[in-house]
């Protein structure tokens, strides 16, 4: 099976070794991936900013990226989330448009997704020793829909314990421009999240999504926090070859 590959913007830019263990994991279901280096932003800061004028040429360019029908994962259910739910707000239902976002839609998957429910993998072999808690983004949990799939395939990791933090699907204060726009709020709702995390006793943080991790990370190194946030698809990509 060939899968095309999305690869959002804070991964490529921040956390690239996350894009190549998610080529990894696939790879191991037998998959060949491709990748198209074309690709750019899926258009979710300008459209959450209120320029969709704007996200609507990135749109049309993001489906001409992927004109193929086939599978099409991503390792973020943010952006695939915000694919999903958006994009019909940006185009008229019978245009050629329209029908391409259709096409898109229905081969979309956020990675743990698609891991579980469509290649029925759960277990990668992983070993990754220490107390884990999980973060339920709010896109994954709520716009996109997972919480089983992640927690699922973390059970099979080896050595690998978690431990559920309380309030785990409350929001980490990111928020895309909400943690520029209302800073004292965002922190505090972040040093909730931290503190949630530290109660449980756990070493690492996980979620699905590098934009709130990458928001945790920072808050986590400026007040020097024995906590460290990891993408699920670098644990799932360890103790394996």
């Amino acid at each position: 099976m060939t899968i095309d590959l999305f690869i959002p913007c804070f991964i490529d830019q921040m956390y690239p070794q996350t894009g190549f263990n998610v080529v990894k994991l696939l790879e191991r279901c037998g998959c060949t991936v491709n990748y198209n280096p074309e690709q750019t932003c899926c258009g979710q800061p300008s459209f959450n900013s209120g320029y969709w004028k704007e996200t609507k040429t990135l749109a049309t360019k993001f489906m001409k990226d992927f004109p193929n029908d086939r599978y099409i994962v991503s390792p973020s259910a943010s952006c695939t989330g915000f694919i999903k739910n958006y994009y019909p707000k940006l185009f008229n239902e019978g245009d050629a448009a329209f029908d391409e976002y259709q096409r898109l839609n229905r081969n979309l998957f956020e990675l743990t997704d698609f891991l579980v429910n469509v290649l029925k993998v759960t277990d990668f072999g992983a070993t990754f020793e220490g107390k884990v808690t999980y973060h339920d983004a709010c896109s994954a949990l709520r716009e996109y829909g997972i919480k089983r799939e992640p927690r699922e395939l973390l059970s099979n990791v080896k050595g690998l314990e978690l431990i559920e933090m309380r309030d785990t699907d409350t929001c980490c204060g990111f928020g895309g421009t909400f943690s520029a726009k209302h800073t004292a709020v965002s922190s505090s709702m972040t040093e909730q999240k931290i503190q949630n995390a530290l109660d449980t006793g756990a070493e690492y943080i996980i979620s699905t999504e590098s934009s709130c991790l990458m928001n945790l990370e920072s808050y986590i190194i400026k007040n020097k926090i024995p906590l460290k946030p990891i993408h699920i698809a670098d644990i799932l990509a360890s103790g394996w070859e």
